[in-house]
């Protein structure tokens, strides 16, 4: 934000007596007392108050994403899909970079990095597997869903108002490319659909539980390339993750692409939650009802690997966030994970 510069000076908490102001949480010993069942009956009721409140005023446009994701970027897309097809290389680890915030914030950053090259062995699949894959591309070819004539599909699940969605439409011009985004906030979908960016002949907005598993998506399974979680894994119930992100992963082509970028574990904002807000370990409720749950890499390595997929990048990024007007000093932590989905799957 303006006026936001390097500082060496911090905001001088007021004392109190006997205890520190803030103290790194130990498990969830302050439980919420309202019970965390209410808290997902009444989740859509939650965000859709919201959105309704903060309309496209809360978020600005992610334009780091194509530094952060250069998958997203115009030069990526199928020609690199179709060169890692062909030759079934491995792929080269991303180097951490530094970066300043979109918002003017000048920051520093230090990422602790965990992430391995990949390398295929590349056994023939069974019988019965070659014929599932046929059948399944068949079906994909026959059947007419949105954006069925593109190349390049990119799906980004808890859109909001579209702070991910348009900075791709308005940076990547490919007519090869199509996406889809969708959110669990009726209020959001309607306020993207409604936006003068949007174009329904690019991109197809729709409302989605993440956790409904009788709900299907509007696209057949291994359709598309990349699929965005940002800030929205964490959002749901912990005992919901591993489904949610299985039934994504079964969306995906064999090459596909998963990227995650979310809160990691003792970010400011958990060591910020009061008494009385903390639903289950490392899973809190906000004021506004909203939920937030805090991973640490490990977590997620877990939850994407039992999908099926394979790490190309899993690491933390520390950043110290100095703002001068408000004598403020603020500690970030977020993980950032790119996860592929195998050329050859081994299950059937």
């Amino acid at each position: 934000m303006p006026g936001t510069v390097w500082s060496g000076r911090k905001s001088r908490p007021r004392r109190r007596r006997g205890k520190s102001r803030r103290t790194v949480p130990s498990g969830c010993a302050r439980r919420s007392k309202v019970r965390p069942v209410d808290y997902e009956i009444n989740a859509n009721k939650y965000w859709n108050d919201f959105y309704k409140i903060h309309e496209n005023g809360f978020f600005k446009d992610r334009h780091w994403l194509f530094t952060e994701f250069p998958e997203l970027a115009p030069s990526q897309n199928q020609n690199d899909l179709k060169d890692l097809l062909s030759e079934n290389k491995a792929s080269e680890v991303p180097a951490c970079r530094s970066s300043e915030d979109g918002s003017g914030l000048i920051i520093e950053e230090q990422h602790s990095c965990s992430s391995v090259s990949l390398g295929h062995k590349t056994h023939p699949p069974p019988v019965e597997e070659n014929v599932t894959q046929k059948l399944r591309h068949l079906e994909i070819c026959a059947d007419e869903f949105p954006g069925s004539s593109a190349t390049y599909r990119i799906l980004e699940v808890g859109c909001g108002v579209g702070n991910t969605v348009f900075p791709i439409l308005q940076t990547n011009n490919d007519p090869r490319l199509f996406v889809y985004c969708c959110d669990f906030s009726s209020t959001a979908v309607e306020l993207v659909q409604t936006n003068s960016a949007y174009d329904p002949s690019r991109c197809f907005a729709f409302v989605h539980d993440l956790c409904d598993e009788d709900k299907s998506y509007p696209v057949p399974g291994d359709s598309l390339d990349v699929i965005i979680l940002i800030f929205v894994l964490s959002a749901i119930i912990p005992d919901k993750m591993q489904k949610a992100i299985n039934r994504l992963s079964r969306l995906l082509k064999p090459g596909g692409m998963m990227l995650l970028r979310d809160y990691g574990r003792y970010d400011m904002a958990q060591l910020r939650f009061k008494k009385g807000q903390c639903l289950s370990e490392n899973f809190y409720v906000r004021g506004d009802g909203t939920r937030v749950y805090f991973f640490t890499q490990d977590e997620l390595d877990t939850l994407f690997t039992t999908a099926g997929l394979e790490k190309v990048q899993n690491l933390v990024d520390r950043r110290l966030q100095v703002n001068r007007g408000k004598q403020l000093t603020m500690y970030r932590v977020w993980i950032q994970c790119k996860y592929r989905k195998p050329l050859l799957s081994n299950t059937s």
